[in-house]
């Protein structure tokens, strides 16, 4: 692995989009109390079937602290590679490399600066230090070259079409948290850079209360090129209802890379669901991690999936919504299988499936 001083849009790469062909995918093992209840035995037969079912489409690698490695190997399927690799969280989408790919087959990642979304002003734990290290770790065991970039941001704030287009909120790219005072036009560039895209289509916030300070991959997300999924609520008294109907007409107003409307296929959010006092009991409080108590609203999205090759993992929340959700996203991926699963604990730390994965794009060569 080689560390570059240039730039992926320079040197012809570009980020390709999540339902292109993978060679594998990324997860880190979850383990500390502080988040996870109940010593984090819940989540960690979440991600173990999370793993199961993504492994049956593609290759998947799990990172795990040295302390649990003989626990998670145990638990996840020996068709799943288990590498000791220490971490502060399990959120590889947002400490993960995004990889990279060109026209000549060739595999690179960007390392971007992780601060926990937020570092000292809002972040969510300290220290993040370890967490700063696993893109690293990953492009060196994956062997990728490496573009190091002092430019804050996570895998979750991004989505792309691999046809030049990126969506991303305003919400959490130009809050200072993360990249000082640099201006709309100053991270756009950034993501030219380091995405290789062309288009920038800004939304204003993400899910309703969503801890990472509005990602996009809770709100809405490429199904195809020209195609966005988004979440989608039709009760006006729920704080979720101007944030989605806002985030639609900036969607329909909007033009990708390649000039074509967008079609937005709408997704009824779950619930509204909320911490219980029992599982907030369950978490060990801990000074410099964020608080989770009885009654927290719950940043619940049916949006935040994985695409894997020939097959769809996608959270499960609330029988009320669980079904229509599937039926949506079996429409808009007809070529590949989609699988439910309940993904409640990892909801209650924070995230969902999309959160704690990383695709490792599979590069092929473009003819002519």
């Amino acid at each position: 692995m080689r560390t570059l001083k240039s730039t992926p849009a320079r040197d012809g790469f570009r980020m390709p989009a999540e339902f292109e062909r993978h060679a594998g995918c990324w997860m880190l093992w979850p383990e500390r109390t502080d988040n996870w209840r109940d010593g984090a035995k819940p989540a960690q037969a979440t991600f173990a079937a999370i793993a199961a079912a993504i492994a049956d489409a593609e290759p998947v690698t799990v990172g795990v602290s040295a302390a649990q490695y003989q626990n998670a190997r145990a638990r996840l399927p020996e068709a799943v590679r288990v590498v000791e690799m220490s971490s502060n969280d399990a959120w590889v989408r947002d400490s993960g490399p995004t990889f990279l790919v060109d026209a000549r087959g060739r595999r690179r990642g960007v390392d971007w600066t992780f601060n926990a979304w937020g570092g000292l002003e809002g972040g969510l734990y300290f220290p993040w230090d370890r967490d700063d290290e696993v893109a690293r770790k990953i492009l060196e065991i994956e062997g990728s070259d490496r573009y190091r970039t002092s430019f804050v941001l996570e895998g979750g704030a991004i989505h792309v079409d691999g046809e030049g287009t990126c969506l991303t909120t305003e919400e959490c790219l130009l809050n200072p948290n993360r990249n000082g005072d640099l201006s709309k036009a100053q991270v756009e560039e950034q993501l030219r850079r380091y995405l290789g895209v062309t288009c920038v289509i800004w939304l204003d916030r993400g899910v309703h209360l969503d801890e990472t300070g509005g990602h996009v991959d809770e709100l809405a997300c490429f199904t195809s090129p020209g195609h966005v999924a988004l979440t989608w609520t039709d009760d006006r008294r729920d704080p979720q209802y101007e944030i989605s109907h806002d985030a639609y007409r900036r969607l329909r107003r909007a033009r990708d890379a390649r000039g074509r409307a967008l079609a937005v296929h709408k997704i009824h959010q779950p619930g509204p669901l909320y911490m219980t006092a029992e599982e907030a009991a369950g978490i060990d409080p801990r000074p410099g991690t964020r608080p989770r108590k009885a009654g927290d609203r719950l940043p619940a999205s049916y949006v935040n999936f994985y695409v894997a090759n020939g097959r769809v993992v996608a959270p499960l929340y609330d029988r009320r919504w669980d079904a229509a959700a599937l039926r949506t996203l079996r429409r808009l991926f007809p070529g590949r299988e989609v699988v439910g699963l309940p993904t409640r604990e990892v909801l209650l730390g924070g995230g969902n499936i999309h959160c704690i994965t990383q695709q490792v794009p599979l590069p092929a060569v473009r003819r002519r």
